[in-house]
């Protein structure tokens, strides 16, 4: 089964991303495991304060050591698995990487938020960073989302119809998907292409791999 051991000071958040849809349905059913830990019932000040000032000044603040090393023993006792920041300065996720990640087993994912992560917890326990794009957001609580939908999409049993995945853009690497019509056949003047509505599977394949989406 695959594990999703999510870290966050906003707990709420990652719940939100995974209490509804496919994967929602998925950590219901027990085809994935999904677990939240808030970070702040790791400290040991009476503030459960997660963050402090940097040295060196600068702007914002600085996500302290103690508390995610905390957290990240506390997981690791039960079971070892992978530890993931989402960084802007991390790997860029791509499914090529999707479908790697995708024969683990379990996954630590960190969740940033301020200026970072004190380097030294970085150095010390952290797997690898990873980024979703060349973009700034406001913590890693939407990037660990991302991440648990991309790699829990290649599990079997989590999306209905295996065709689903292995036609989407990006399963065959550079290939993009192609475009879908639906009810009506006839929208504000459009018609669907006629050879979608022939039967003939061959000439269906060919118009699809000939009308693959490009960037």
């Amino acid at each position: 089964m695959m594990r999703f051991s999510v870290v966050s000071i906003f707990p709420e958040m990652i719940r939100g991303i995974t209490g509804s849809g496919l994967l929602g349905k998925a950590a219901e059913n027990g085809t994935i495991d999904i677990a939240v830990y808030n970070l702040r019932d790791f400290t040991d000040n009476k503030h459960r304060k997660t963050d402090d000032r940097p040295y060196g000044g600068g702007a914002g603040m600085v996500m302290t050591p103690e508390p995610l090393k905390n957290v990240v023993d506390h997981i690791k006792k039960k079971d070892d698995g992978m530890v993931i920041l989402f960084s802007a300065y991390g790997e860029k996720l791509t499914q090529k990487k999707v479908k790697v990640y995708s024969e683990e087993g379990h996954f630590i994912l960190i969740c940033g938020r301020y200026e970072g992560v004190d380097q030294r917890f970085i150095d010390k326990y952290v797997d690898t960073e990873i980024s979703i794009g060349e973009y700034v957001i406001m913590g890693g609580e939407l990037a660990a989302g991302v991440f648990m939908e991309s790699v829990s999409r290649m599990i079997d049993g989590v999306v209905g119809n295996r065709e689903s995945i292995e036609t989407d853009s990006f399963y065959i690497e550079d290939l993009h998907g192609y475009p879908q019509y639906t009810m009506p056949r006839i929208f504000e003047g459009m018609e669907v292409p006629e050879v979608l509505l022939s039967g003939d599977h061959r000439k269906i394949g060919e118009w699809r791999e000939k009308n693959r989406k490009s960037k």
